[in-house]
């Protein structure tokens, strides 16, 4: 019986602790208000005026990136296709964090 408890709890630790660790590095769905630019030149494009430098840099290999002027960091989005289309544009971004990336669910322009 000892023996049967023991494996029990034992498998209830192997089953229980992956999820605890899972719910840590995913955080739940936001969103975000920037502008997508670079990872070479950041906040430095941040703006309409940057859009062609931003097209070169990733042409060369930048990541596109979420500028968020309000926590003045960048955050790394997964779906550059996603990104290329709003290239210089002030967006509002709504995705799930997982660790430093955004996955993106919805890229929409901001209305001036």
């Amino acid at each position: 019986m000892k023996r049967f408890i023991t494996v029990f709890c034992l498998v209830g630790l192997m089953t229980a602790a992956p999820l605890a660790l899972a719910g840590e590095t995913a955080k739940a769905a936001g969103s975000y208000t920037g502008w997508i630019t670079d990872s070479y030149c950041g906040a430095k494009n941040a703006n309409a005026d940057g859009k062609s430098c931003i097209i070169d840099c990733y042409k060369k290999g930048a990541k596109l990136v979420l500028f968020v002027p309000a926590t003045k960091k960048t955050i790394e989005l997964d779906d550059q296709k996603m990104a290329e289309s709003n290239v210089g544009m002030q967006v509002n971004v709504t995705g799930t964090m997982n660790g430093d990336t955004l996955k993106v669910s919805k890229i929409e322009p901001v209305k001036s």
